[in-house]
């Protein structure tokens, strides 16, 4: 007698949810995303590890010495016929391939630069759902790094990222360190490749970290990391126009009517909360220029708008208005709050000596690219403006 129990299914439609089956549900959901990404980036590392290994080969070998100049079309040729179901052997894609291995192969500052980023990909495992801290533990070491490039081997960091994005890097790129700036905000951001296409068209690595900040002094390193990469200097408002001798209501008014634009020049990750939010301290109204939500850094931005060379005072000003959000707005899970001031033009000494007394973590960057029209405002535009300095003086008589 078989006493194994047999399955029984019910087909029957009698079921009673409640709180506890709807998180048994979210689980099971969640387990099986965790699984499908796995999968996913073991099939990714796979096809990954074999083109670097065939882009070794082909250098290595001196292949078109020994093999002549038409190696790698016989090559493909050879490899399409044996597997006629798998893309990604045409003549073009082995060449990427050799391509993308004597880019890193070459460049003799690799070490220091994959060094650096091992380092912050350690720093920011919790932030990643792909558990980086394993393979930044990988490239964290120098003498790590040395054995697997002097081995030939492909760095287990390269297996993250798609193979398009490999191409378009090694195509573009002029640097290591510009090659891994962008690696970096694929892996943490999550672009896809036409979004990769913007920020190199954009040239986004010349414009990063150039906005001068004190995040080393208020914010811990992962995200004063974070934050150096989200800023950058200058931006560029050529998607406005504006009237000769204008000024930061003028501004401002024109970035707010084009947020989009706005949104996109200040880089992914922003949330617009709006302009002249409100903040009222011991009974008095504050109104920073332009406020703003950061989904990564999980924090709130403060922008104020300057027509003209930086100032110590707007410093002062921001590092007042950054407090009141902290105060007024920050949530208990809200990393503190950033201010940016976006001038005209900037001095290093006085933002660097204004920063000196600041308690919050700011930015200075600065703008370019604003077309100038030579048409008088519209009626529209004046009365707006006279609405504006009415609520200022009636505020100041207050």
């Amino acid at each position: 007698m078989n006493n194994k129990e047999t399955p029984h299914f019910i087909t029957s439609h009698d079921f009673h949810g409640d709180a506890e089956y709807v998180a048994w549900l979210q689980e099971i959901k969640g387990r099986y995303q965790r699984i499908r990404s796995r999968i996913a980036l073991q099939a990714n590392y796979g096809t990954l590890e074999f083109n670097w290994l065939l882009g070794r080969d082909l250098v290595e070998k001196k292949a078109e010495q020994r093999w002549g100049a038409g190696i790698v079309e016989q090559l493909s040729l050879d490899l399409r016929a044996a597997y006629p179901d798998i893309k990604g052997f045409s003549s073009r894609n082995l060449w990427y391939m050799k391509q993308w291995y004597l880019f890193y192969r070459g460049n003799t500052q690799r070490l220091e630069k994959l060094h650096q980023l091992g380092a912050e990909l350690q720093a920011a495992e919790n932030k990643n759902p792909i558990k980086l801290h394993q393979l930044g533990a990988e490239i964290a070491s120098p003498n790590r790094i040395t054995a697997i490039l002097d081995n030939g081997e492909m760095l287990p960091l390269f297996g993250i990222v798609p193979w398009k994005h490999h191409v378009l890097i090694s195509s573009k790129c002029k640097s290591i360190e510009e090659a891994f700036y962008y690696l970096q905000r694929i892996i943490d951001e999550g672009l896809s490749r036409s979004e990769l296409e913007d920020l190199v068209a954009d040239d986004a690595w010349s414009k990063n970290g150039k906005a001068l900040t004190n995040f080393h002094q208020h914010l811990d390193e992962v995200q004063g990391a974070l934050a150096n990469n989200v800023l950058k200097d200058p931006y560029n408002f050529d998607f406005i126009q504006l009237q000769r001798h204008y000024d930061e209501y003028d501004l401002e008014m024109a970035l707010a009517k084009d947020i989009t634009r706005f949104l996109l020049e200040l880089g992914s990750g922003f949330t617009y909360v709006g302009r002249q939010k409100e903040l009222v301290v011991s009974g008095d109204d504050y109104f920073p220029d332009m406020l703003f939500y950061h989904i990564r850094l999980r924090c709130y931005v403060v922008i104020e708008l300057k027509v003209v060379e930086f100032m110590p005072e707007f410093a002062g000003k921001l590092n007042f208005y950054v407090s009141a959000v902290n105060r007024l707005l920050r949530q208990d899970d809200d990393n503190p709050t950033i201010g940016l001031l976006i001038c005209k033009s900037k001095d290093q000494t006085k933002v660097e000596w204004a920063f000196d007394s600041i308690q919050n973590p700011m930015g200075v960057a600065t703008y370019q690219g604003i077309k100038i029209a030579d048409k008088l405002p519209s009626i529209e535009a004046l009365q707006e403006r006279i609405k504006l300095l009415e609520a200022q003086l009636e505020q100041s008589v207050r």
